[in-house]
């Protein structure tokens, strides 16, 4: 019962310290003269994905690299068919082109480059470094084209971020580091000891309990989303995190400790997360919209894929 506790409270000082983090960001960054767009694209996105982050690079340090990759293939699935299906089903979503020509080409191309370069069951630092870089490309380039479009947080919201104090500006961003930093430590110790008591592998806990644990903050902005009827905001907000993920999560934790790719990944999960990424594109490519027949199907099968493992 202890393991089961400290993982909830691991998970919710993981997510309190990721808000606090963005919000203090958010604000210092609307000091230095940073538009609304530019915050949406980089501070917020990056804060959104710094559980999964401090989680892979704790797990990966402690040796328990099945969670750090883990962590990572099942956020992907829990974010194309369990995100985005329940988001659908809440309010069917509409698409724009700019999703199928963008976020989706290069969630699939992030995706297939993550498989090819794991075949060897290892990602090295210099793979790392090539990982980081694509992820700072890419985001300069959806930068570009999407500049002057509509930010995914309001001139309103940016100006009251100007306002607030320097002083509870920085202590939110030393309170979210240091709550990132244990939330992590907890959280890591608690499913490895939780997955010890089951007889069940790290890889399993970490594409299922932990996955889903740190995709949370995902499943909440586009529930919201869907129910605001911003369903682009949705899809983009998942596209978004799944990209972030693979070049960022797993770039920046390969830099800090060579990241271990065992050979079930590489014949089991993999293969379930291209197939939905590719089963994603007939789906936003039927008239350009998600009914909420087709997000039923999407947690359908991730339900399919949670049975298969287990």
């Amino acid at each position: 019962m202890t393991a089961y506790l400290i993982l909830i409270l691991g998970l919710a000082i993981l997510l309190v310290g990721g808000k606090f983090l963005v919000d203090g960001a958010s604000a210092i960054a609307a000091k230095l003269g940073l538009s609304a767009g530019l915050i949406g694209l980089t501070v917020v996105a990056f804060g959104t994905s710094a559980p999964e982050l401090l989680v892979s690079i704790n797990a990966a340090l402690k040796g328990t690299s099945d969670i750090s990759v883990g962590n990572v293939i099942g956020s992907n699935i829990a974010n194309i068919t369990l995100v985005l299906g329940i988001s659908a089903a809440i309010f069917p979503i509409a698409l724009n082109k700019s999703v199928l020509k963008l976020d989706y080409i290069f969630t699939l191309s992030s995706s297939l480059l993550f498989f090819i370069l794991a075949y060897n069951q290892v990602i090295s630092r210099i793979e790392g470094i090539v990982f980081v870089i694509l992820l700072v490309l890419v985001n300069l380039y959806i930068f570009k084209k999407l500049k002057g479009t509509e930010p995914e947080i309001s001139e309103e919201e940016a100006l009251l971020l100007k306002k607030e104090s320097s002083i509870k500006a920085i202590g939110l961003i030393v309170l979210g580091i240091t709550g990132l930093y244990f939330g992590s430590d907890l959280f890591v110790d608690s499913a490895v000891e939780i997955s010890r008591l089951f007889g069940v592998s790290e890889r399993i806990i970490g594409i299922t309990v932990i996955a889903v644990g740190t995709s949370l903050p995902e499943l909440t902005t586009s529930v919201i989303a869907a129910i605001n009827k911003k369903t682009d905001i949705a899809i983009g907000n998942i596209l978004g995190s799944n990209i972030m993920n693979v070049l960022g999560i797993i770039g920046i934790t390969a830099l800090v400790q060579p990241i271990n790719v065992s050979e079930q990944f590489l014949n089991q999960d993999f293969i379930w997360m291209l197939a939905a990424t590719a089963l994603l594109f007939p789906i936003l490519k039927s008239k350009m919209k998600i009914s909420r027949l087709e997000g039923g199907f999407l947690v359908l099968f991730y339900a399919v894929y949670i049975f298969v493992i287990l």
